[in-house]
């Protein structure tokens, strides 16, 4: 069963990250595990297929959605969740929107459960210097939360923290 791994980029760094997270999980599990996708153009089917899901999006400025990811909520919307794992990989800045720090992933997150999925890869919120977000909850992100315009020296380390913890909440 693969695993789709869905981003939404501007800048090239989400797809980075993504790029990373396939290299790290078709080095454990093989290249026929994961397929990852820019959500550009993607419809309803393209993520309904998977069962395993990792999505990946920035957070721009005042908690803004990057805008593939924005135009593609009418259509997650119709996804049912119910028998899928979810994990979520965000990039923000902590220090100069430090109340909208991966807000993206908050927004998600809430779509999937709404819809019945399972939220997989939860991380702390220890490390980090915001002030608030979407994406926390109890002390806790709903998925793994960069900063690599503050932060990237921490960025494969939390890569290589979170990346088994979702393969083992995922069932791999």
């Amino acid at each position: 069963m693969a695993i789709g791994l869905f981003y939404g980029t501007d800048t090239g760094n989400t797809e980075a990250v993504a790029k990373k997270i396939v290299a790290n999980i078709e080095e454990k599990l093989g290249a026929e595990s994961i397929e990852m996708m820019e959500i550009y153009q993607k419809n309803t089917a393209d993520m309904a297929k998977y069962d395993l899901l990792i999505l990946g999006m920035p957070t721009w400025y005042d908690g803004e959605l990057q805008g593939d990811w924005e135009e593609f909520i009418p259509k997650m919307e119709l996804i049912d969740f119910s028998n899928k794992k979810v994990a979520f990989f965000g990039l923000g800045d902590q220090y100069g929107y430090a109340s909208y720090f991966c807000d993206a992933l908050g927004v998600f997150a809430s779509i999937v459960e709404d819809r019945k999925g399972t939220l997989c890869g939860l991380t702390s919120t220890e490390g980090y210097e915001h002030d608030f977000s979407k994406a926390e909850r109890d002390g806790q992100f709903v998925g793994l939360c960069l900063d690599v315009d503050n932060q990237d020296d921490q960025t494969e380390d939390r890569l290589n923290k979170w990346i088994p913890q979702v393969l083992a909440e995922f069932g791999l």
